[in-house]
């Protein structure tokens, strides 16, 4: 068996990349540094924190699932079909990565508010609004994290074997079924990476969310803008504390993925 050897990384190099990854640990030591230990559960279970935990929770949740329901389709005729534009429509799809997040919420405003586009008719026909409410959260996360599981879908779609699919087309199965049963379960890791990458970033979301929705306290505060509000004027105890929070869940998530980007060692 022979011994792998492992590549001697030039000076320059090795330290570069030290340069490199001090720019990502040094704040979070000067984030831990600055965490009250003692009082960390008292501050986590205050009526701030848990409604905001709520609120994020349960929007992330069904954002994700949205994100599912609408992206995984999406992710197929992206993959799949030859219609018309179908490379303006995946720019159009992942556009929310780069747009900036305030830019995204000032655009579901003018879409969804009760002047939009959208928004005024829904207001006139049945009264509700989106903006600054539950469902306007959901939408706000939706937006700026079904790209990701859009493009990770996509992804995994181009690259399946379809000679599976083509046997069980030729055995007769209808093309949803195909769907269901063989395309489906081929890229199962992929689709469990990009609901997971959906939700983490839907849980983390503020710039569409505070432009489209406001930054009300039990009705739109989720905890990235309960840390915003907290570091303006509240309690700073408690904005370290959300933070460290979502520190420790985007860590899971990302080390939770690790095999779907870094090949094992």
């Amino acid at each position: 068996m022979t011994r792998r050897v492992e590549p001697r990384i030039p000076a320059v190099l090795a330290v570069l990349a030290a340069i490199g990854s001090l720019l990502f640990i040094v704040p979070l030591v000067g984030l831990l540094g600055r965490v009250a230990w003692s009082e960390l559960i008292d501050t986590l279970t205050s009526d701030v924190v848990l409604e905001a935990l709520w609120l994020s929770a349960s929007t992330s949740v069904v954002a994700a699932a949205l994100s599912t329901v609408l992206g995984v389709p999406l992710a197929w005729v992206l993959s799949r079909s030859r219609v018309p534009g179908r490379s303006v429509l995946r720019a159009l799809v992942t556009l929310p990565m780069v747009l900036p997040p305030v830019v995204g919420g000032a655009a579901l405003l003018f879409a969804f508010g009760r002047r939009g586009v959208i928004g005024e008719a829904l207001d006139d026909a049945t009264g509700f609004l989106l903006p600054f409410s539950w469902w306007g959260v959901v939408v706000a996360n939706t937006f700026v994290a079904m790209p990701f599981l859009v493009l990770t879908v996509e992804a995994a779609l181009s690259n399946i074997d379809r000679r599976y699919e083509m046997a069980a087309e030729s055995l007769g199965a209808r093309p949803l079924q195909v769907f269901r049963r063989v395309t489906l379960p081929m890229i199962r890791p992929s689709l469990v990476a990009g609901v997971v990458l959906a939700w983490a970033r839907a849980l983390g979301e503020f710039g569409a969310t505070i432009t489209f929705n406001g930054n009300l306290q039990g009705r739109t505060q989720t905890l990235p803008l309960a840390v915003f509000l907290e570091l303006e004027g509240g309690d700073r105890d408690a904005a370290v504390a959300i933070s460290l929070v979502l520190v420790v869940v985007s860590l899971a998530v990302l080390l939770s993925l690790r095999r779907n980007w870094w090949p094992a060692r």
